[in-house]
């Protein structure tokens, strides 16, 4: 959620301004861009010096450099920023920023920025519980910036209550909560299948194919990046979500199909990119198969058709899409699956175009949707094809 996100952080004087390290740390580790405005009392809790080399960014203290005459732009600052963080926030930055008073960079910064402004009060009890204090909040709140609610525990006076600075740890999921609020397809629940399953013919031996999952794990993550709350179901796969979501490991056909019909009913959306077995053996070998005859015969049963199952299932507020993977014949095959399965969208590949199919990080892809209209996209990345797969399905919304 934090990734490429420019964030200051403004801290105020506290001794909570020692978190600051701690929260500096996490949101760049979460690939935030954070950049680091010091109140001149906050650099008596903590120094610019640590917290520029956990930001690798220089840390901004005042108007400008006295010995070079280096101006910190605040107008700049303001602009640059996506959300403007300030934790600690003292009742005396509080009631500065409630009453427009602009007598440091911070202060500044506050009134220039065009961004989400999101405050961590820390204080002590009878400090938090004043009624200045509450009415500079409720003033805050009414401009619409946000609170970070103070903890109860422990305070530096000794005294027991509220007044906190929210942990570090905290805040980063309060922060990653608002912006996934503000996503597309936030709260809406996503199925997606990835990778093949394997159908066993002994303890050692496998009937598989070459699928790795890595259109269904792209298409995953584009999901979980647009707010979605997403349910992976995969294959055996070495792939891994580079987001927060709900992975569901299945090894055969039936694992994936009891799976599925699981988790169907609660889906808005499901996506099925998995490359399940249409064949699987009557019966598994308890032992492993010796090597003896000069051929051997398998016989094998049709496994039940996943996505013709689920499109029975469907209902008029689901969205089901299904791809396929053809060498022949491929938009008439496409078309029929599309209607044949009660789908609202098919994605088409081709084998026979270059750098697409299996564990390729590439892809080149056709979407028809039920009015047999198609879309014709270039070849791209996998991660680029999921966001193209993902905006489709995003207009069916």
């Amino acid at each position: 959620m934090l990734k490429d996100k420019n964030i200051i952080l403004g801290v105020c004087g506290s001794i909570a301004a020692y978190k600051a390290a701690t929260l500096v740390r996490l949101l760049v580790k979460a690939g935030a861009n954070v950049k680091v405005i010091l109140t001149s009392d906050a650099a008596n809790f903590i120094t610019p010096l640590t917290l520029a080399t956990l930001s690798k960014n220089p840390v901004y203290t005042q108007y400008f450099e006295e010995e070079t005459g280096v101006w910190s732009n605040h107008v700049e600052l303001g602009l640059w920023a996506d959300y403007l963080l300030v934790a600690p926030a003292s009742a005396n930055t509080i009631a500065k920023m409630a009453k427009g008073l602009c007598d440091n960079l911070l202060t500044a910064v506050y009134l220039s920025a065009k961004c989400p402004v999101l405050f961590a009060p820390a204080m002590d009890l009878d400090m938090w519980a004043h009624e200045s204090t509450q009415q500079n909040v409720s003033q805050l709140l009414s401009y619409g910036n946000i609170l970070i609610p103070p903890g109860t525990g422990e305070l530096a006076s000794g005294l027991h209550g509220q007044g906190r600075m929210a942990e570090p740890e905290e805040i980063l999921v309060f922060l990653e909560q608002l912006i996934k609020k503000g996503l597309p397809l936030f709260g809406t629940k996503v199925l997606v299948t990835a990778g093949p399953t394997y159908e066993a013919i002994d303890p050692v031996r496998f009937i598989g194919n070459h699928s790795s999952g890595k259109m269904g794990f792209a298409i995953a993550d584009q999901f979980a990046a647009m707010g979605a709350e997403v349910t992976l179901i995969t294959g055996p796969t070495a792939e891994k979500s580079a987001q927060q979501l709900r992975r569901i490991d299945v090894l055969s056909a039936a694992d994936m199909l009891d799976a599925c019909l699981r988790e169907f009913s609660e889906a808005k959306i499901t996506v099925m990119s998995a490359a399940v077995a249409d064949y699987t053996p009557v019966q598994a070998a308890a032992q492993k198969i010796k090597k003896s005859e000069e051929q051997f015969q398998l016989q094998l049963k049709k496994t039940t058709d996943i996505l013709a199952s689920l499109g029975k299932l469907k209902t008029a507020q689901q969205i089901l899409v299904g791809f396929a993977l053809e060498t022949e014949n491929e938009e008439v095959h496409a078309k029929a699956k599309l209607i044949k399965k009660n789908l609202d969208l098919i994605v088409l590949n081709s084998l026979n175009d270059k750098g697409a199919g299996f564990k390729m990080d590439t892809n080149k892809i056709t979407i028809f949707n039920q009015a047999s209209e198609k879309t014709v996209f270039e070849m791209k990345s996998k991660s680029e094809v999921a966001k193209d797969i993902c905006l489709e399905i995003l207009k069916l919304l």
